[in-house]
């Protein structure tokens, strides 16, 4: 073979296994940023999986705050309510400043690990206007909605409006 084919070929093969291991380190931080969006009739239902129920996966945990569930910790920045998704409640706790517009019946999208019975949050995102809800957690709702034959503004008759 002529030696300068031969340096090519090997310069090919080094570009080659070069990208091969930069996708693997790629795909490897991705797979340990992510977390899945889930709600609490999931999480305690066991639908989210063995690592998310025993705390060890990060996970995000969608619903609406729950009403009368708010409850801050006199002396510090720790507060508690609870997540709902219709079908059940999530205890959730949460040491940080919470967004402004963060408030009961309002949806939410807290992300942390499961601490026992409790969820304990590391963010804690709110809606940003009065029409918002992520994509995930509408779907979310509006199966649980229709589970529970919950009429919505969107499906409520014209005349009702």
């Amino acid at each position: 073979m002529n030696p300068i084919r031969k340096r090519r070929l090997w310069m090919i093969l080094a570009l080659v296994v070069a990208a091969a291991i930069a996708a693997t380190l790629v795909a490897l931080a991705l797979q340990r940023n992510v977390a899945y969006l889930y709600t609490p009739a999931e999480v305690l239902g066991g639908a989210a999986g063995e690592g998310v129920a025993s705390g060890e996966a990060k996970f995000r945990l969608g619903g609406m705050v729950a009403e009368h569930s708010f409850k801050r910790t006199a002396g510090s920045m720790q507060v508690q309510f609870a997540v709902t998704d219709g079908d059940a409640q999530m205890p959730v706790v949460y040491t940080g400043i919470l967004p402004d517009l963060f408030r009961e019946n309002q949806a939410v999208i807290a992300t942390g690990r499961m601490q026992g019975d409790t969820f304990v949050a590391e963010q804690v995102l709110a809606k940003h206007d009065e029409t918002y809800v992520p994509k995930e957690v509408a779907d979310k709702m509006g199966l649980a909605h229709q589970k529970h034959g919950v009429q919505t503004p969107a499906d409520a008759p014209a005349d009702a409006r």
